[in-house]
């Protein structure tokens, strides 16, 4: 443990944010405290699957042996100076107000201070906590699994997100109704180490207000502008609309790049909306099969698809005003907040077809450029296109003969030939129109490829990928979870020895459970 003497602990949350006044680790409300402090269960015999090395040099930790790893990540042992605690707050989920729900299978370890970061570490099913409301705060392999690996792979696509150190299994088994269909069965339990500069979300903010506790509001205001949105000065009701306007913006540019990549979270409650503007808390995720705007891998959310693809924008919105609400005991300037939301709307229309654009090899947004793209996701949606291929592969096709390349869109479709072909004329106008609109703008194939690459990735996490992983991990094989790992570590590039996974979702895996809808059982 003497590795860790170096390492400097900025426990700046725990130190500067009130406290329960209870340390009774039992289901409760909590009232007038930012946190909890409670103590993760011992594991009865952790063993580390995997971890990332890179996080690991970030946070300074290069040093710990593999036996540390385990000890401090599975929250066998506490990190020396460390005081770990759950954090309060509430939220709106699936729009209607849920009243305080907080860390209830989350631990926060401590915030550690490395070169020019300050990271805080968490552990997720590392036991139950006051917030773990009927819940026993753990978490079960498949679901860690699909936490650790889809957070890197985010932070390579891109893609503001929390980051995951490690994956632990903790050799404890754990009860779980996965489909919530009356059959529980006992699953492996594992804990992910997951990392971000802060896991403050719109919900930390929602209890107070919702509690009328304005003098806490203020605190944790004050705090997160000090600690991460330093840069709008000090605190005072013009920073707030400052500091609410920059949440909007960040908040817009994360949505855009899920679209950009066809990620859905699946559930977007504002308890699961980072401060920061960061993915946060990888549940029933899933990535765009065939292209369709009501896709949703949410079980729970299967019938309202409040959370698809299409809606994910709007959501954002919502909740958004969710914290302008929460906010405005603060700064009490109705139409400087509307004004702000308002923003965000056209914003992000902009934004959305400038990135559209930029996924075809457009850098310049031409007045019937909006059309071209409503035509193009119309036809994407008609003939079931894969998204992930059909952008990727868009960029192989040459201007001057670009209808001749019909058989590559035609093979990123998951209709049949004869279900194509009704599409088939349809599909080669829009190729001739947008031909004619790259004559426009450059001629330059290669270079138009090499913009396009850099924006659509060739790999992305689809759920049948991680679920072989989970397969795999269950019988204790961990090659594929490392394979994915680095895989997804470069999702740009081509890499010739991985081509199996360009490839559409197969057949075997249309209906499988974890390879398309999945549940919040976690």
């Amino acid at each position: 443990m003497s590795k860790l003497k170096s390492i400097q602990l900025n426990n700046t949350f725990t130190q500067e944010l009130p406290a329960d006044e209870s340390f009774d680790n039992m289901a409760r409300q909590v009232n007038n405290a930012c946190f909890s402090y409670v103590s993760p269960y011992s594991p009865s015999n952790p063993s580390l699957i995997h971890f990332s090395n890179e996080m690991r040099q970030n946070l300074g930790l290069s040093a710990l042996t593999e036996n540390e790893m385990v000890d401090f990540f599975s929250g066998r042992v506490t990190i020396p100076g460390s005081k770990p605690y759950a954090m309060c707050y509430g939220g709106h989920q699936f729009g209607n107000w849920a009243g305080q729900l907080g860390d209830g299978r989350a631990i926060n370890l401590a915030e550690i201070a490395y070169g020019n970061n300050r990271w805080a570490l968490q552990l997720k099913g590392a036991g139950p906590t006051p917030y773990s409301r009927s819940g026993d705060g753990f978490a079960v392999l498949r679901s860690s699994i699909r936490e650790y690996l889809c957070s890197e792979a985010m932070h390579y696509l891109n893609v503001p997100t929390t980051r995951a150190l490690s994956l632990v299994l903790t050799g404890d088994e754990v009860l779980r109704d996965m489909l919530y269909n009356g059959n529980p069965a006992l699953e492996k339990g594992a804990i992910v180490c997951r990392v971000a500069p802060t896991f403050i979300r719109f919900g930390s903010f929602e209890i107070f207000a919702a509690r009328q506790d304005i003098e806490n509001l203020k605190g944790l205001l004050d705090y997160t502008i000090r600690h991460f949105y330093s840069h709008l000065g000090e605190p005072s009701e013009q920073t707030y609309l400052a500091f609410f306007k920059e949440v909007c913006e960040r908040t817009k540019d994360l949505i855009i790049h899920w679209q950009r990549v066809g990620f859905v979270h699946g559930a977007m409650n504002t308890d699961n909306m980072s401060i920061i503007g960061q993915t946060i808390d990888y549940g029933p995720y899933g990535w765009l099969e065939n292209f369709d705007l009501n896709w949703t891998p949410n079980t729970t959310d299967g019938v309202q698809k409040r959370y698809c693809f299409g809606n994910q924008p709007q959501v954002a919105l919502w909740n958004l005003t969710q914290l302008a609400n929460a906010l405005f005991p603060l700064m009490p300037q109705k139409q400087a907040l509307t004004t702000i939301l308002n923003d965000y709307k056209a914003d992000y229309e902009q934004s959305y077809l400038a990135m559209m654009c930029a996924k075809i090899g457009l850098l310049k947004n031409e007045v019937n450029d909006k059309q071209l793209m409503e035509d193009l996701e119309n036809l994407l949606a008609l003939t079931e296109m894969d998204y992930t291929l059909f952008f990727r592969n868009l960029s192989e096709l040459y201007v001057e003969d670009i209808h001749k390349h019909m058989p590559i869109i035609e093979a990123d479709s998951y209709l049949t030939t004869e279900q194509f072909s009704i599409y088939r004329e349809q599909w080669k106008d829009w190729l001739n129109t947008y031909a004619e609109r790259l004559k426009i703008e450059h001629g330059n194939d290669p270079i138009r490829k090499v913009a396009m690459d850099k924006v659509n990735p060739k790999y992305v996490l689809r759920n049948y990928m991680a679920q072989l992983a989970i397969d795999d991990a269950d019988e204790g094989n961990y090659a594929l979870i490392d394979d994915l790992f680095n895989l997804l570590k470069n999702p740009y590039d081509e890499q010739p020895t991985m081509e199996k996974w360009f490839a559409k979702r197969p057949n075997w895996a249309k209906n499988k459970v974890g390879c398309s809808m999945l549940s919040c059982s976690s």
